[in-house]
């Protein structure tokens, strides 16, 4: 389909363009201004880029996209959205929790479920949009949906074949739940920017990382240094959202929603999928490099989430939101067997 721009106006930043048509149909085309913090080459930044084609083509070119790449545009997304500076981010939450502690839970439940899918279900049969946008509505904000690459891998100078090897164990921490979790079962954590922890390592400031999944630490240079990782991951799962400005998401009709809803659980489906092959991938070309896998016993996996659940009941105090979701979450994670009754 063919179009001609005819008149483009803006209210706020959703940029809406009147477009006529060859066969002189009118519509009017809206153009959503997000921010993602991952580089257009990366494997999730080109399924963000495939993301912004897929609205583009299901539209039929009345709904576009412009995406900026590594937070180039802004340094907090959320809150330029939220302002309507941008129309939508494309971020984790774990960076929100100074706003309230609720957000924690709307990004990683550290260690709560097994898989992406287990997780992302919980938001469509679980109650979780609707949980989590009682919380996203109190800043301007609706929440979309997630996408989860899968559980992250500790990388350490040292074996951490089990529980006991975290005693003292001095690693690099985002800020947020974890570093209550580890420093509860004996380990030391080290809150740093992501930016920070290959120089950390290389300088001995730290003993290890909690950084991304495996595929990831080995695509910045963490194997080079850290020669031990646990695999497959467990203690943690970070979770992106897609958050909009409400006002601008309220602006889309039924079936403009429903198209970017649909692009982004498209996404969501391809990141699961691209990241288990990564992380295949990187073991096998790991292992040739000397690196040693540990998998955490049973035994051990379940004293980690004793304490995980010990840490969300002191979170539950810290805001309403927070006792709501972990609620949900509690419920949900019985729902599917992965919680006793």
């Amino acid at each position: 389909m063919m179009f001609r721009a005819f008149r483009f106006q803006v209210f706020g930043v959703l940029a809406v363009v009147t477009l006529v048509t060859a066969s002189g149909v009118t519509h009017a085309a809206k153009t959503l201004r997000m921010q993602a913090g991952y580089s257009e080459s990366s494997s999730t930044g080109q399924l963000i880029a495939q993301f912004v084609g897929d609205i583009a083509v299901m539209s039929a070119g009345t709904l576009t996209v412009e995406m900026y790449f590594s937070n180039s545009l802004v340094d907090n997304t959320f809150d330029a959205a939220a302002n309507g500076i941008l129309d939508c981010d494309v971020t984790t939450a774990s960076y929100l929790t100074g706003k309230d502690a609720g957000f924690q839970f709307a990004a990683d439940l550290m260690g709560g479920y097994d898989t992406p899918l287990q997780q992302v279900s919980w938001l469509y049969y679980g109650g979780g949009k609707e949980a989590l946008n009682e919380l996203y509505s109190q800043y301007g904000m609706t929440f979309v949906g997630w996408n989860i690459g899968g559980h992250e891998s500790l990388s350490s100078t040292r074996p951490l074949a089990g529980i006991d090897d975290l005693k003292d164990f001095k690693f690099r921490s985002p800020p947020g739940m974890l570093t209550d979790i580890f420093s509860a079962l004996g380990a030391k954590p080290v809150v740093m920017d992501f930016s920070e922890v290959f120089s950390a390592l290389e300088t001995g400031i730290v003993d290890g990382a909690d950084a991304s999944y495996l595929a990831i630490n080995e695509s910045i240079g963490i194997y080079d240094i850290a020669k031990y990782a646990t695999f497959p991951g467990f203690h943690s799962m970070s979770a992106d959202h897609l958050a909009c400005n409400s006002d601008v998401w309220q602006s889309l009709s039924d079936a403009e929603r429903a198209i970017v809803e649909t692009a982004w659980q498209k996404l969501a489906m391809q990141v699961v999928m691209r990241t288990e092959l990564a992380n295949r991938q990187a073991v096998r070309a790991l292992k040739a490099k000397g690196v040693t896998f540990h998998d955490w016993s049973t035994a051990d996996r379940a004293t980690y989430r004793t304490q995980v659940h010990k840490i969300w009941a002191e979170w539950a105090g810290k805001s309403d939101a927070a006792a709501r979701l972990i609620e949900s979450h509690g419920l949900y994670l019985k729902e599917l067997g992965l919680a006793d009754e």
